[in-house]
């Protein structure tokens, strides 16, 4: 039986990344598969994007949504206008790079976009915010938001896990139906201040920015925690939402070429 993979909506996500070492001795991608599943069981089909900043337009020229993921490594403070300040700041500049392109591409053409802990965080910074390198440091009397110092891997550990307060009227609102619940945790660093057009949409008991989005795009969402473990209805409702969202890109824009026309024009906006 043939299937029609056109009819699904598809939804790039973007991969970690390792040095030679441990599972290759080249320089390797990975990724938990959790975040794949997830999305392929809500019918999407989801499609890994390997790190080339040149092919971002290609990339988004056949994707009907984009989700940035989480990763054992931090935004470059310089990207924010910081010099860095703990020694718990880990880059990955490749990552980085590949990132931001396909943020802002996919931001130009009004492509659903969900960022994922570092991929919020992520999507703060290139909107204009700035971030706390290291939670302990800035803030000494908040929760505990990671196990660990590697925060992509508990190591056999427990995530951590809190409380976060859904900000009423928001997109994220909406897509869970539910203005409190709990949710994993796995961060060190957090959203400090936002740029314009921009709105808190979360915060954690200990007042920690948990979630952002930003105003004028159909979707264009950050949550500091981990739906793809699917640990509670409101994650699944969050991706299901994002999915249906694609299909709706997928059907009114990327078919009929407006999503490149939006992109062009969002772009001669900026240069202006």
């Amino acid at each position: 039986m043939s299937t029609n993979f056109q009819s699904r909506p598809v939804i790039g996500v973007t991969l970690d990344s390792e040095e030679a070492g441990g599972y290759a001795d080249f320089p390797w991608y990975a990724l938990r598969q959790n975040y794949m599943a997830s999305l392929a069981a809500l019918g999407a089909v989801p499609l890994a994007l390997p790190h080339h900043g040149e092919l971002a337009d290609e990339y988004l020229s056949i994707c009907d949504a984009i989700v940035v993921t989480g990763g054992a490594f931090d935004v470059p403070p310089a990207l924010f206008n910081e010099q860095q300040s703990s020694e718990q700041v880990r880059l990955k500049p490749a990552r980085t790079e590949f990132e931001v392109a396909i943020v802002q591409g996919a931001m130009r053409r009004n492509m659903p976009l969900l960022g994922i802990c570092g991929g919020q965080q992520l999507l703060a910074v290139l909107t204009g915010g700035t971030l706390h390198q290291h939670i302990p440091d800035a803030l000494p009397d908040a929760l505990e938001h990671s196990t660990t110092v590697d925060t992509e891997n508990a190591g056999g550990k427990k995530r951590a896990r809190h409380d976060v307060e859904i900000v009423e009227g928001t997109l994220l609102s909406r897509c869970v139906d539910s203005l409190r619940y709990e949710v994993n945790s796995s961060h060190h660093q957090a959203v400090k201040t936002l740029g314009a057009g921009c709105r808190i949409n979360a915060v954690a008991p200990d007042g920690v920015i948990e979630g952002i989005e930003c105003e004028g795009y159909d979707f264009c969402l950050g949550v500091q925690w981990h739906p793809e473990y699917l640990q509670h209805q409101q994650d699944k409702h969050l991706l299901a939402a994002f999915v249906r969202a694609a299909a709706h890109y997928q059907k009114t824009m990327r078919s009929s070429g407006q999503a490149m026309a939006q992109a062009m024009h969002r772009l001669g906006n900026n240069d202006a």
